[in-house]
């Protein structure tokens, strides 16, 4: 209560945990009741954290009738009380996440799903650090056909993409200025933006930190950020996986190392080939990513994205400095070693990509797997395993795979794909320009 009390000017406050497709799924209510939530918690049903995409309960599903549709108790998460900039009125978000009466975690929680791994990297004395690296579009979709907006400065349209474009991003300074605002007010660390490859694209990196649960609600809440303060401004955010069919999609690129407890970074072997854990690291997330390829691409237009020279990796292999291969290890010093995945679209659940990611490395840590030869030259000319280049084959494998029920708890895995099966059902009854307004300000 004390952040109310220094904010008096909120009179509002939203309360919302994530969905397992991201969405945020909560109440509003008057600022002078918050005490009751934050004393005695939020109640919704568990159903409410395994809706489809257009918020629908998941038919057949046992959270719903089966069961009563019962409802689960949502306490705050450490972050408490966040502000939205993004709307007219001084208004905060309270974030929960959902627990059982006896205040077990509820597994179809996503948030829980990342907790639940990174109890298992504690129990080992070791910490992830993690960034994300986020690509959207802004996007006028006031017509049929989508468009690069006007810029707010000049009032004029480019229409090519313009990449690492200085001129792009003065074109919407004042748009990034009030984005940059909001990050600070958030306690979002972004950091440098660029112009990127599609048209009206941009890139912005979030910092790394050694608190991958903050890194997870820090991508969630820039998401939300990017969506509402664009329509703010009277265009779309959009972190749609492939809203162009000639341009390159979005994504978002994570990058992570591990530190033990007395702070170093165990990827580190003093050279540029990294170290023995970090080589496990990365053989656990390539035997992982066929089983993981839902959570990177978990939705109908998210497989647009994923072809052959499109700037998004298809082949399972690592490389160094090497963008063309799923799992890049930068360069620079030692000290920083670290492992880029770069599979993931702009459209996936944080808390499910980076418990995916991170559970896989571990996996492969555990295991002490060894991984194949670091490929050179381009992953597209090469003869390489193939993520799932289809939603169906996608979903089956995730089901079935023995990686994925290292890291996520059955019902979670239940629940993820009857939504997804119902999405796949439902998304075939829709024509193409319906489905790009359904993703658009969605996903």
């Amino acid at each position: 209560m004390t952040w109310l009390l220094d904010h008096p000017e909120v009179r509002t406050i939203r309360v919302a945990a994530a969905d397992l497709n991201g969405q945020a799924r909560g109440k509003r209510m008057p600022s002078r009741f918050a005490d009751r939530t934050i004393e005695g918690g939020a109640r919704f049903p568990y159903s409410a954290l395994n809706l489809d995409i257009w918020g629908e309960d998941i038919l057949d599903s046992p959270l719903v009738f089966d069961s009563g549709d019962p409802d689960g108790v949502l306490w705050p998460t450490e972050r408490g009380f966040v502000p939205m900039p993004w709307l007219e009125a001084p208004t905060a978000l309270l974030p929960v996440w959902m627990f059982h009466e006896d205040n077990r975690p509820f597994d179809g929680d996503p948030r829980h799903a990342l907790d639940r791994v990174l109890k298992r990297y504690a129990a080992r004395g070791l910490r992830p650090v993690v960034a994300t690296e986020l690509e959207f579009f802004l996007i006028d979709d006031s017509q049929r056909e989508l468009r690069v907006p006007p810029s707010p400065r000049t009032g004029k349209r480019r229409m090519a993409a313009e990449i690492l474009s200085l001129r792009a991003l003065d074109a919407f300074d004042r748009f990034f200025t009030d984005l940059y605002e909001a990050c600070e007010a958030m306690d979002i660390p972004a950091d440098a933006t660029i112009s990127e490859a599609g048209l009206g694209q941009f890139e912005i990196n979030l910092m790394h930190q050694d608190n991958a649960m903050k890194a997870a609600d820090d991508a969630w809440f820039f998401k939300l950020l990017i969506k509402g303060l664009a329509r703010k401004w009277g265009f779309a955010g959009s972190f749609m996986a492939k809203p162009y069919p000639d341009y390159a999609g979005n994504g978002m690129h994570v990058h992570f190392s591990v530190i033990d407890d007395s702070g170093r970074n165990v990827f580190d072997d003093g050279g540029p080939r990294g170290s023995d854990m970090m080589r496990h690291a990365v053989a656990g997330c390539l035997a992982a990513m066929p089983g993981s390829a839902l959570l990177f691409a978990p939705h109908g237009n998210s497989y647009d994205r994923l072809v052959p020279g499109a700037h998004a990796p298809t082949g399972i292999a690592w490389g160094y400095e090497n963008r063309t291969a799923a799992i890049r290890i930068p360069g620079g010093a030692p000290a920083a070693r670290r492992i880029e995945h770069r599979v993931a679209g702009g459209d996936v659940n944080p808390y499910l990509t980076l418990a995916g990611i991170l559970g896989a490395a571990l996996n492969g840590i555990e295991d002490a797997a060894e991984p194949p030869e670091p490929i050179t030259g381009s992953a597209y000319a090469l003869d390489l395993p193939q993520m799932p280049m289809d939603w169906q084959t996608a979903i089956d494998t995730f089901e079935a795979s023995p990686q994925i029920a290292r890291i996520f708890p059955p019902t979670l895995i239940r629940n993820l794909v009857m939504t997804k099966r119902q999405e796949i059902r439902d998304l075939a009854e829709l024509t193409p320009e319906e489905q790009v307004d359904l993703y658009l300000d969605t996903v």
